[in-house]
């Protein structure tokens, strides 16, 4: 076999010397070489160049990064009282979210007379539902979404009553604002069982898990100048609280409000809106001067020189002449007329200030059109677009935010306490539970396509016609009992499609065949 060459004629190591010195020649050599910047893929949003040098954003964990949080919330409400973008944003959302409200249909209780028996409980429930006795249930729904839009988050408390209270069920529910669950953050605490921790108002167990929420006993924005301590919090367990909100990070604890990151917008809108407004005042307040270019003569400094007649100088002060149309008013020599020249009202301010609602709307997840009301110069095909991606954001918040954290909640406590009173059976609990929400169904954008093409969904087998009820928020089995109680009405009066009056009108027997005369035959 051929030896493969080294460069080494004698075919033995190299000596430590010899290697010494290619490593001096390899140094010297790549010293003489001209240096070839080091080129990298990476994204420019990482680089700390001069466009990015001002943009050092810190590193804060999900609840770090909501310190500010009581302040974030008085901002928010206090925009969505006095600015009507805010409030637009938060009304048209709740409107959205709720309708008329998100109803359960038990359709786990296969027996009619008791599923009917446990409808007419939960809707005797649901009108008393309000611990504060001023909403029914569906109302509580409404205010509770307002609540977490406007604040960032909602809480909802159970609170047990007895049976002799007159109530459908021993239990009402009971609304509270975030305000009532303070940020407070403690290792120990006076009645803090061993091993847990509070964070932000939340006890929390070794495993990170939910336990309990620590909550004033009245609202501090209503007790003045009063100071809260320990003594003024009390433990509910976490079994008995709904924590209603939009959690954007993982591991966040609380919420924030969906304004935000529009409230520094908010109010630079409302202040350029304010001076535009003064300033078109101010445009409007037109004034005339009489300048005098030669001294008054002599004895004539306190003669008007209007009226000639001398100036009283204690009777009341007012303009030197009325004006009135026509009026061509003779000075005297050596005066002239000079009128003001305020500052104009501002050509583009309606440009500007829609530009800057649809920046706001976009952030709020509203479409401009539905945020302001202003619909010029849309199609009605655009405007279905717009409502279509509306719609499946406003469904992803129904049934990732509302229907899991609140209103499944109100079913469970619901249940407990039918079943303790004995209204339910402990073999129909689970199925009590197990309900089908039904939020309130959005109306046609086109009141004729639309049903036109549901109906040949259903035809084609592509849906089914009771998931087209429960999209408009109707129960099937509700509908074709109205369906059957209509046509068994309409064919008494002998007034319904199918009555025989009209079978006889529409459908009038076929009239005999005439005989056929018969063949003779050969």
């Amino acid at each position: 076999m051929a030896r493969r060459s080294t460069g080494n004629p004698t075919g033995r190591p190299p000596s430590q010397k010899t290697l010494i010195a290619r490593q001096v020649a390899h140094a010297l050599q790549a010293q003489a070489a001209p240096s070839l910047p080091k080129i990298s893929a990476r994204y420019d949003s990482a680089g700390r160049g001069r466009r990015m040098a001002g943009w050092n954003p810190p590193s804060s964990g999900p609840n770090l990064a909501v310190a500010g949080l009581q302040t974030i919330r008085d901002r928010a409400r206090d925009s969505s009282r006095n600015d009507w973008s805010a409030e637009s944003a938060i009304q048209k959302w709740t409107t959205n979210l709720v309708g008329i409200g998100i109803t359960p249909r038990f359709k786990r209780i296969a027996d009619k007379a008791r599923k009917r028996t446990i409808t007419d409980l939960w809707n005797d429930f649901a009108e008393q539902s309000d611990a504060d006795c001023v909403l029914n249930l569906y109302g509580q729904q409404s205010l509770a979404v307002r609540s977490w839009l406007d604040s960032g988050e909602v809480f909802a408390r159970r609170r047990p009553r007895f049976q002799d209270e007159g109530l459908a069920v021993p239990v009402q529910v009971q609304l509270i604002e975030s305000d009532m669950v303070p940020l407070l953050d403690a290792d120990t605490y006076q009645g803090l069982p061993q091993g847990n921790k509070i964070r932000s108002g939340i006890e929390l167990d070794k495993r990170g898990k939910r336990v309990a929420y620590w909550v004033y006993k009245e609202h501090p924005g209503d007790g003045g100048n009063m100071a809260y301590g320990a003594s003024d919090l009390i433990r509910v367990p976490a079994s008995d609280m709904c924590h209603v909100f939009e959690q954007k990070r993982p591991g966040q604890l609380r919420g924030v409000s969906v304004l935000a990151p529009i409230l520094a917008r908010l109010r630079n809108i409302e202040s350029y809106d304010d001076a535009t407004l003064e300033r078109q005042k101010l445009a409007n307040m037109i004034v005339g001067f009489i300048k005098r270019d030669l001294p008054p003569a002599a004895g004539d400094e306190d003669i008007d020189p209007l009226t000639g007649q001398p100036i009283d100088q204690e009777g009341p002060s007012g303009p030197l002449l009325g004006m009135q149309p026509g009026l061509l008013q003779e000075l005297d020599d050596g005066q002239s007329m000079e009128w003001s020249n305020p500052p104009e009202a501002g050509t583009t301010y309606s440009d500007y200030m829609r530009t800057q609602h649809m920046g706001t709307a976009a952030a709020a997840g509203l479409p401009y059109e539905v945020h302001s009301g202003d619909i010029a110069n849309v199609s009605d095909r655009t405007l279905r677009v717009l409502i279509n991606e509306f719609r499946r954001f406003a469904e992803a918040r129904q049934w990732q935010i509302i229907i899991p954290m609140f209103c499944q909640r109100v079913i469970n406590w619901f249940v407990d306490a039918a079943v303790l009173a004995g209204k339910i059976s402990m073999e129909e609990a689970d199925d009590a539970r197990r309900v089908e929400h039904s939020p309130h169904g959005w109306a046609h954008i086109h009141p004729v396509q639309d049903p036109t093409g549901k109906k040949i969904e259903v035809e084609n087998g592509f849906i089914s016609r009771s998931s087209v009820i429960g999209a408009r928020g109707d129960d099937p089995d509700a509908v074709d009992e109205e369906r059957q109680a209509d046509d068994a009405r309409q064919q008494a009066l002998a007034i319904g499609p199918y009555s025989k009056a009209n079978q006889q009108i529409n459908n009038p027997p076929a009239p005999k065949a005439l005989a056929t005369p018969a063949t003779p035959q050969n």
